[in-house]
């Protein structure tokens, strides 16, 4: 082949992969234009079952065209607290099975129409002022550009394929390991699962002189390529999304193993496939939702002891030699008023620790101060280390005669839980201004000032509900019960103008969805200030 072509070819190629990636962020963007800010309300109420878990994961995945997207929304809820890793996981699953959607698109033949797609999609983005049709439009040129590009490189790969020395590397494939390594870096490299397919499926229609069996292998890499985007992602994340990028890999490398084995020994599972579905697209992407599909049955009742096994590769931080109780004694012979007085003092600490962390967090948003976060994160450890030590102490009494001293150990279980929780939602506010910062996330001014203006109320009732340790004064209750009135009032304005400006604007939805995880932690931090200075206007804690 002479050497203008050749690079004709690879420009071609180049190209054509270009058109292709564009046009598939076109059609995802376009699909959570219109449907985005309503996964999140599915995706939270509807993982307390695991079958349920699995089926959100598969269509949220198929809406939003991103399995990525969904395991970041996954990782969010474990930060929030609203979400166990085994709850995530089971997303996770569905995630896989949902985006082996697009395959079955790409299986239809539709590349000759493509600029049909092209110019409907154009008139109705460029000329049509609902913006519901415009999003419907975007989606349809995203889809009109993909399948133009796949064309495009439809062409030279096929020319490729048949030279000699191109067909001497694929041969090379047919060795089920090289082709699951290929399927790997490759997808790795690109960054995309679905674009991986789509070469693959233009390759074999193409007519690559390869077997379904090596496209089989090829499927299993690029499944295993997909994963490292998450794990990547995971490195700035904390150690629960960490935990579930790990398994999410885990996962589909010992699937990959499984049915690996299982299509060498039992090579009719492949010709099953061959025989039913006659077009080599078609059998591509049955053999990927087919192979999704068996790995999900196949670990769905090992979905908790996978969750345990994450805490056993990454067990939880042990609290550092500088996490030291300074008010509890190692004493065997402690009275119930010594406990008391010993957590009361301990609490005290810890919630005021728990106040300048939420101030931290705050500033550190405010100011962009990463030092600040580090700090969050640490101190965190420590308040989370304190919960336990206090509740571990008050949970060993267990011969309470005296009902005011129940009532007082069981308040200040209660007061260790709830300050615990504010120290949680410091540092998820921490990590969603982190997540803003990696993924290049602008609010808007609006929706900043509102943002400011009711996390400088957050910090006022947590600082005035940390001050009743000294003072126990009920105007400082009344004023922290008339705060979080207010604060939740306001909390649900925000979310309302917010979610009105996501209609009139063009917004990343994702900053929507922050938006409003953001609003939500800052309300919670509330509740669990009133909750606390309950139980010091109802009597539960005993004078001292």
């Amino acid at each position: 082949m002479p050497t203008s072509d050749l690079i004709s070819y690879i420009f071609l190629i180049i190209g054509g992969l270009g058109l292709f990636l564009f046009g598939m962020k076109m059609m995802a963007d376009g699909l959570e234009m219109i449907a985005g800010n309503r996964m999140r309300t599915i995706v939270e109420s509807t993982t307390k079952n695991r079958f349920l878990g699995i089926a959100t994961g598969a269509i949220v995945t198929i809406i939003i065209q991103s399995s990525t997207a969904t395991s970041v929304m996954a990782v969010g809820f474990i930060n929030a607290g609203l979400m166990s890793l085994a709850q995530a996981i089971s997303i996770i699953m569905g995630a896989h099975i949902g985006t082996t959607f697009t395959a079955h698109i790409f299986a239809f033949r539709i590349g000759t129409v493509a600029p049909l797609f092209i110019f409907i999609g154009l008139v109705l983005y460029l000329f049509v002022k609902k913006k519901t049709l415009k999003h419907l439009g975007y989606i349809v040129l995203g889809i009109g550009i993909l399948f133009f590009g796949l064309s495009v490189m439809g062409g030279p790969l096929n020319t490729f394929a048949k030279l000699p020395g191109f067909e001497a590397i694929l041969t090379t494939f047919e060795n089920p390991f090289l082709a699951i390594l290929s399927g790997f870096i490759f997808t790795a490299i690109i960054q995309s699962s679905t674009a991986a397919t789509g070469i693959l499926i233009a390759l074999f229609r193409g007519g690559v002189d390869l077997s379904f069996t090596t496209a089989a292998y090829l499927i299993m890499g690029i499944s295993i390529g997909t994963t490292v985007t998450a794990l990547i992602a995971s490195l700035a994340g904390r150690r629960e999304s960490k935990r579930l990028a790990i398994a999410n890999t885990l996962y589909v490398c010992i699937g990959c193993i499984i049915v690996g084995l299982l299509i060498h020994f039992f090579p009719g599972i492949l010709l099953w496939i061959q025989n039913t579905w006659h077009d080599i697209a078609r059998q591509i992407a049955m053999f990927y939702t087919l192979f999704k599909g068996a790995l999900t049955l196949l670990f769905l009742p090992f979905v908790g002891l996978l969750a345990k096994l994450m805490y056993i590769i990454m067990p939880k931080r042990i609290a550092s030699d500088s996490k030291q109780l300074l008010y509890i004694k190692n004493v065997e012979d402690r009275s119930h008023s010594m406990v008391i007085e010993q957590s009361f003092k301990e609490l005290t600490r810890m919630g005021h620790m728990a106040s300048d962390n939420f101030q931290l967090a705050l500033d550190w948003l405010y100011t962009g101060d990463e030092k600040k976060a580090s700090q969050v994160f640490e101190t965190e450890s420590t308040i989370n280390f304190l919960g336990l030590q206090i509740t571990s102490l008050i949970s060993e009494m267990q011969d309470v005669k005296s009902g005011a001293e129940m009532k007082t150990l069981s308040a200040l279980m209660y007061i260790a839980t709830d300050i615990e929780r504010i120290g949680d939602h410091a540092e998820n506010i921490a990590e969603f201004n982190l997540y803003n910062k990696d993924h290049e996330m602008r609010l808007s001014r609006t929706a900043l000032d509102e943002l400011q203006s009711l996390s400088h109320m957050v910090a006022e009732i947590v600082s005035e509900t940390m001050a009743l340790f000294e003072d126990h004064s009920q105007e400082r209750v009344k004023r922290v019960y008339d705060l979080e009135k207010v604060i939740d009032r306001l909390s649900k304005e925000y979310t309302e103008n917010h979610i009105q400006r996501l209609k009139s604007e063009n917004f990343d939805p994702r900053g929507g969805v922050i938006f409003v995880n953001m609003i939500t932690n800052l309300e919670r931090c509330a509740d669990h200030a009133n909750n606390i200075a309950f139980y010091f206007s109802e009597g539960h804690i005993l004078s001292e």
